[in-house]
């Protein structure tokens, strides 16, 4: 049976204002124009959101895969029908049963991959990240939750400046396996030799980051500059300026900056007290900051709220989608099934009214309850 979205459509190349998307089978099947529509609500492709911890209360840093399956849930209801779970630092003894938990997960489409955000990390920058468990790459780690994942595990951020980090971004890259910069205090030329050793993702830029200075430019210039990589920006006013998310966005342009939540289990929860990788985490006015010393500790957003900021901060609507969906997928290899609004592609779309807010979400060519 075919059906048919219309409205306002936002394709790649940009928007149809009497447009029409039609479904069969899970897929899209076509996307033309429907004379007929008469100011319609927009249609843009389901979100992909590849730096997420939780939300609605439950999370995906402790390997638990009931929490995974309702923090995927909150997150669907908000547009996003694509997501990795993001870890954070933790002993290796739960990232391996972690990956054991989320495969099954993975292999029936309810998360689209593992990111371990860490604990490869940089200890003078490691922000919210329990500096308990940082420590220097290990490819006898990597290659072991690469195995016991089976495709699972799709990203892992490292800072390049650590022993070891050259030879295991290049075991990640050998395995399809997306290297990403973070958390990290390396220089230039550092992080240079990590992009040409195969990273391609730069995680929540600016954030965790050695800063730019004019004689040292750091990592925030040579992942900008990479014609390669992605940069993952955090719109929601809180760890990035406005200016700057405009700054990074007309410098790496929309095809190469991805915007992404960062979130944790507050997102859509009321303020209090929270935790994010064995740490204490305080809500107050919907920011989430560590309880001991008030750093930022991911955040409560949601994808749709990215886009009304983003929006809202100057970026035109059709880029806007690129950041939340073309980009972003393409970034964690998954660019040929979702994404986009495009003939082959699953069938991924969020229903906004004109405010931007979700009317009605679809993945699979099924509406999400």
């Amino acid at each position: 049976m075919t059906r048919r979205v219309t409205g306002k459509v936002v394709t790649p190349t940009g928007v149809i204002r009497q447009g029409c998307v039609e479904i069969a089978d899970g897929r899209i099947t076509a996307v033309a124009e429907y004379p007929s529509v008469r100011d319609g609500h927009w249609i843009v492709p389901g979100f992909v959101d590849m730096h997420t911890h939780g939300g609605g209360g439950h999370t995906f840093t402790t390997g638990d895969p009931e929490s995974a399956r309702q923090a995927a849930a909150f997150h669907r209801g908000h547009g996003t029908t694509t997501l990795l779970a993001s870890l954070v630092s933790s002993p290796f003894e739960l990232m391996r049963d972690a990956t054991a938990a989320y495969r099954p997960l993975v292999e029936s489409g309810v998360l689209a991959g593992i990111h371990f955000e860490g604990p490869y990390l940089s200890a003078d920058r490691c922000g919210a990240q329990n500096p308990e468990f940082l420590r220097d790459p290990s490819t006898a780690e990597l290659s072991e939750l690469v195995e016991l994942g089976g495709g699972a595990v799709r990203m892992v951020t490292i800072a390049p400046e650590r022993d070891g980090a050259t030879k295991a971004i290049e075991l990640l890259v050998s395995h399809g396996v997306v290297a990403a910069v973070g958390h990290t205090d390396a220089t230039w030329e550092q992080t240079r030799a990590a992009v040409a050793a195969g990273a391609s993702v730069g995680t929540h830029l600016f954030n965790g980051m050695r800063p730019v200075h004019h004689r040292e430019p750091g990592p925030v210039v040579a992942l900008l500059e990479a014609p390669n990589v992605v940069c993952e920006l955090v719109a929601d006013g809180v760890h990035l300026h406005d200016g700057m998310l405009g700054f990074a966005t007309s410098v790496a342009g929309p095809e190469r900056a991805a915007l992404i939540t960062d979130a944790m289990a507050a997102a859509g929860m009321p303020d209090g007290e929270y935790e994010l990788g064995g740490q204490a985490v305080t809500v107050s006015g919907g920011v989430a900051r560590l309880s001991r010393d008030g750093a930022i500790a991911g955040s409560t957003l949601t994808m749709d709220a990215a886009l009304r900021h983003a929006v809202g901060a100057g970026v035109a609507l059709p880029d806007a989608c690129r950041m939340v969906a073309t980009t972003p997928a393409r970034a964690i290899g998954l660019g040929d099934r979702v994404g986009a609004l495009v003939t082959g592609l699953r069938a991924d779309l969020v229903v906004l009214n004109e405010d931007l807010n979700v009317v009605r979400v679809m993945r699979g060519g099924d509406w999400v309850e």
